[in-house]
């Protein structure tokens, strides 16, 4: 099968910044789109921004002057770079992937997610 991994939450005040990581492991043969969503404190899960595998990038309104969504297809690996946090980011955030997985018709992924918190 295949699983996600990420890395690079924590605590920080409002302005700063922050990276986030995720890898893709696995039985993989091909990587689609690879992206992050975030579930607010008693909220629903929303959209943060996706790449897909030429590049192309989507953004929430809520973070496209402030965050940058890039990729290393030889480390199978997305970022989330998070500039000028506010504390209304704050959310578990997760990676989501299509990913081609050999002997599994199962293409969707998520990782365990990762908690940003933001203070003021």
């Amino acid at each position: 099968q295949a699983q996600l991994v990420e890395s690079g939450g924590g605590l920080v005040h409002t302005g700063d910044s922050l990276r986030l990581s995720c890898t893709a492991s696995g039985r993989l043969f091909n990587i689609n789109s690879m992206g992050w969503y975030r579930q607010p404190p008693g909220k629903q899960r929303e959209f943060v921004a996706d790449i897909n595998s030429g590049g192309t990038t989507n953004y929430a309104n809520s973070v496209k002057d402030r965050f940058s969504i890039s990729r290393d297809n030889a480390e199978n690996t997305v970022y989330l770079q998070m500039n000028n946090l506010k504390p209304e980011d704050t959310a578990v955030y997760y990676c989501n992937a299509n990913l081609g997985v050999y002997f599994t018709d199962k293409w969707n992924y998520w990782g365990q997610g990762t908690q940003v918190t933001v203070s003021s």
